[in-house]
């Protein structure tokens, strides 16, 4: 067998990270303007990236983020903003929910 033959076998954790990470682009293009509580998000993103950084997948920490954006979601005076933020949010919660178990 070549190695080109060979594939890489992903874990759980790469799913879940992978998943993850698509959504958090997904809001970085989302956020095209400053908004009132704007900076709110920003630091969310900050401290999401972090979670991605570690090389243990914590889902306690995913969904401790998950909550987290939804209360910035509902502190969002641009209803613009929060109707797009929202869809992200469902979009992160059903990735998790399809690739993440609680243990």
């Amino acid at each position: 067998m070549s190695q080109r033959q060979i594939k890489k076998i992903q874990t759980d954790t790469d799913v879940k990270r992978k998943a993850t990470k698509q959504v958090v682009a997904h809001i970085k293009k989302k956020i095209t303007s400053e908004y009132v509580g704007s900076e709110h998000l920003k630091e969310w993103l900050s401290e999401i990236e972090d979670i991605l950084a570690k090389d243990e997948f914590e889902i306690k920490d995913y969904i401790h983020a998950r909550k987290s954006l939804n209360d910035i979601i509902e502190r969002t005076l641009d209803e613009e903003m929060r109707f797009k933020l929202r869809d992200s949010w469902y979009s992160l919660g059903k990735a998790l929910e399809k690739k993440a178990k609680i243990n």
